[in-house]
């Protein structure tokens, strides 16, 4: 869940930190020689245009997603730190990761921004750039930073002819123009090329699903109250992919607080439970997700919990992220041991 953290924008400090970067050293990240000359690029991201004069050299992740996606591009050396983890960070990318400052291990202040002295801040969610925060992105490009975000926060800016895209199109948009901004091309195109491959191999599933079988995705509870997945979360679209309804699809929110009452009445044929033990919260994980859904009266008559028609993937993969992908074929497993799937 994006929780608020109170931070006021410092511009004069801010403003001589961003002139110290010209100073800053920085390593290339480009053995494959892609990013080795300077050249002048423009990316657009969520309807603001980027100017660089040369790839940047001192990035700044402000949460796990973007993180990730900037290690999956080979960029750890032109990171000048990284904020804000859920959980642990996936194995093939913590070798990389560890030679990266952690600038806070909760969501960013505008005092550690500009501390790192950045050329690009880069966000998974445009929630992050607020007054109450790193500062919002108008006051950022006035200092002379860029800030990227994720395609898949503004979908409505990302459309082609008029359509829509999907949430893995605007995740594949991120890879390219985050390629393009850095130079990397090829790797953001290999990247791309590879979780395009799993995409389309869950897809297959579709011909081998008996009906439409409903889902309930349970990502959070606090106390006594679930937050599942709304249609625009990453979920949804996962769900039709393999062929399955997400139960709240017509409910047009990311993760929308529910009652189990609601859960109930939606009558989902099988539930997903997010595990995100790592965050160390009460009712984080996956087993006290479960103990909640059992504990409940009105959910513990469901033939879904009675028959235990429980998939657990991991609440990371969830979100929109490089690791999304990875949950596609946890969720067709879980659906052939469930007999969904033919």
């Amino acid at each position: 869940m994006r929780l608020r953290h109170p931070a006021r924008l410092g511009t004069a400090a801010l403003v001589l930190s961003l002139t110290a970067v010209g100073c800053a050293s920085g390593g290339s990240g480009s053995s494959d020689g892609e990013a080795a000359a300077a050249r002048k690029t423009t990316v657009t991201s969520c309807g603001k245009k980027l100017g660089f004069d040369g790839p940047p050299k001192r990035a700044v992740a402000l949460d796990q997603s973007s993180t990730e996606v900037l290690l999956a591009l080979g960029l750890q050396d032109r990171m000048a730190g990284t904020s804000n983890l859920k959980t642990k960070i996936a194995p093939e990318y913590r070798a990389a990761y560890d030679g990266v400052k952690v600038l806070s291990p909760k969501i960013l202040t505008s005092e550690q921004l500009r501390a790192a002295a950045p050329d690009l801040a880069v966000g998974g969610f445009a929630d992050y750039f607020t007054k109450d925060r790193v500062g919002t992105r108008e006051e950022l490009a006035e200092l002379g930073l860029p800030s990227f975000v994720s395609a898949v926060d503004c979908p409505k800016r990302n459309t082609v002819d008029g359509r829509a895209r999907t949430p893995f199109e605007l995740l594949f948009k991120d890879y390219a123009d985050l390629g393009k901004a850095f130079g990397v091309e090829k790797r953001a195109e290999k990247l791309v090329k590879e979780q395009r491959a799993t995409l389309a191999g869950a897809a297959k599933t579709k011909k081998r699903v008996k009906g439409e079988p409903s889902v309930v995705w349970l990502y959070s509870v606090y106390g006594d109250t679930p937050y599942v997945a709304g249609r625009s979360a990453m979920p949804s679209e996962m769900s039709r992919v393999v062929g399955a309804r997400n139960a709240f699809d017509d409910v047009d929110e990311d993760w929308p607080q529910v009652s189990w009452e609601e859960v109930a009445k939606r009558k989902p044929d099988f539930i997903v439970l997010g595990d995100l033990s790592e965050r160390g919260k009460p009712g984080d994980s996956a087993e006290d997700k479960l103990k909640a859904v059992r504990a409940n009266p009105v959910m513990a008559k469901l033939p879904a919990v009675r028959k235990k028609r429980f998939i657990e993937i991991p609440g990371t993969e969830m979100d929109p992220s490089v690791r999304t992908v990875s949950a596609l074929p946890r969720l067709v497993t879980g659906m052939e041991d469930l007999g969904y799937v033919r």
